[in-house]
């Protein structure tokens, strides 16, 4: 019995170094396997552990890992949408760069414009604009939906910042111009506008379509009479009840008759001038009635101290009457 239960245990000797003596422990053999397997045992779960451990670190790291993409995605696509943004602006700042360089060139024609106006006010005597014209080519125009083309050249951004700033100037200078306009454009208008009176109302329009004229201006053999006398306009023949027209426009201020002048018109024009119309057969204007250069004003005809039907007509300046020959004239008729 006592050899059997030798048999089962085992003798561990334990040496430290020669100068020590021999330990000897006594083990059974089930507890000496049972240490090794609690070893493999707690290896095993250590190894499990850790197995775990990893298997929640990597989890872990996947979504971290899968965020990040996340975010790079939305990072692209912010960066896309941010460069068709940049892309957008360019083609805006492309096309206002345009605009404003056709609406630089259409306010440099308007200026011309008005350069031109000017220069008819002048041109016509007014003597109420004085200054140099500027010389401007503005006569272009555009038209960028159609027919274009060229090789691709890109655009950097600093060119884009250029670009930008010289539109600003661009916008700045046509800003200056308006208000110049804005200050000078209407008094132009206006001596533009008086000037037109002037003209419309100076006495150029040959007053009947007749061109037989009978008698002139100055001294003359008067017809009842045999004496000489003065004739203070001139005398145009013409068929009873012919048209006559106004030699420029102006105000009828007088729509009468009397013994020598028969039926008799007379218009007050700028400037001093008036016109006179007489031996008409019918007055067709009324006194305080403005009349146009061209307007039928009476009919043609014999009445007061006439020998036929005939337009005797003259121009009065500043209460004197004057030649009508250096204001009307035939070929200045618009019924040649």
């Amino acid at each position: 019995m006592k050899s059997a239960s030798a048999n089962r245990r085992m003798t561990l000797l334990v040496m430290r170094d020669a100068q020590h003596s021999v330990k000897q422990i006594h083990l059974s053999k089930p507890l000496l396997m049972a240490v090794p397997a609690a070893a493999v045992l707690s290896l095993s779960g250590l190894i499990l552990a850790l197995q775990a451990h990893s298997s929640q670190v990597i989890s872990q790291l996947e979504q971290k890992v899968s965020l990040e993409n996340a975010k790079s995605l939305q990072l692209q696509s912010s960066v896309n949408s941010r460069e068709q943004s940049i892309e957008r602006l360019q083609n805006e700042i492309i096309k206002l760069s345009t605009q404003a360089k056709d609406m630089q060139l259409k306010m440099q024609r308007v200026d011309e414009l008005e350069q031109q106006l000017q220069q008819f006010i002048e041109k016509h005597g007014t003597g109420m604009i004085t200054g140099d014209s500027a010389d401007k080519a503005s006569s272009l125009s555009w038209d960028a939906s159609q027919h274009i083309g060229g090789e691709f050249i890109a655009v950097h951004d600093n060119e884009m910042l250029d670009l930008a700033q010289e539109t600003k100037d661009d916008f700045q200078e046509i800003q200056e111009l308006l208000k110049t306009m804005e200050s000078t454009v209407p008094d132009t208008l206006q001596k533009a506008q008086e000037t037109q009176r002037l003209i419309a109302g100076n006495p150029t329009l040959w007053p009947t379509e007749s061109r037989v004229m009978t008698s002139s201006f100055g001294y003359r053999t008067d017809p009842f009479t045999g004496k000489a006398a003065f004739h203070a306009g001139i005398d145009i023949a013409g068929d009873n009840g012919g048209p006559v027209y106004a030699a420029g426009a102006g105000k009828v201020t007088t729509a009468d008759q009397s013994g020598a002048r028969g039926r008799y018109v007379v218009i007050e024009h700028p400037n001093g001038l008036q016109t006179w119309y007489m031996h008409l057969s019918k007055v067709l204007v009324k006194e305080g009635e403005s009349v146009d250069k061209g307007d039928k004003i009476a009919l043609l005809g014999s009445t007061g101290r006439s020998t036929g039907p005939h337009l005797h007509f003259q121009v009065v300046k500043q209460d004197r009457p004057v030649n009508p020959l250096p204001y009307i004239r035939p070929e200045s008729s618009e019924f040649n």
